[in-house]
């Protein structure tokens, strides 16, 4: 048995939150969901607010894990951040957007491990426009 894109996903961001969590990052939220999109994980690290994409791969067909950040999806993603901080209240706070890219060795359950964990901070700046 194989995992899904969907299990990979959650079982890359499980991976993701460990790895966050043991380099000081508090998490706030996770899969913070709104009409115009989703964010993986809210964090906190220092004084800054962080929004985290998490991108999970178990070979590199597709790119890297950091290939499907598009200006598109940045843009999504910055219409959610700053949805999220006008709902708190706290757009005066610094706040930066983090890429965490994943790569397993092996894709059955039993065997899954990451092969790579690599982290981007401030990986883009926000973007406005049209998504």
């Amino acid at each position: 048995m194989t995992l899904n894109k969907k299990e990979l996903g959650a079982h890359g961001e499980e991976i993701a939150v460990s790895y966050l969590q043991s380099r000081g990052y508090r998490i706030l939220e996770r899969n913070y969901r709104i009409r115009l999109g989703e964010i993986d994980i809210i964090a906190e690290h220092g004084e800054d607010l962080v929004f985290i994409e998490v991108k999970t791969r178990s070979d590199i067909l597709f790119g890297s894990p950091f290939d499907s950040v598009t200006l598109s999806k940045q843009r999504q993603l910055s219409k959610v951040a700053l949805e999220y901080m006008s709902k708190r209240g706290c757009h005066d706070r610094p706040a930066r957007f983090d890429v965490i890219g994943i790569r397993l060795k092996g894709v059955n359950p039993a065997q899954l491990r990451a092969a790579k964990i690599e982290l981007i901070q401030n990986a883009f700046d926000l973007c406005y426009g049209n998504v």
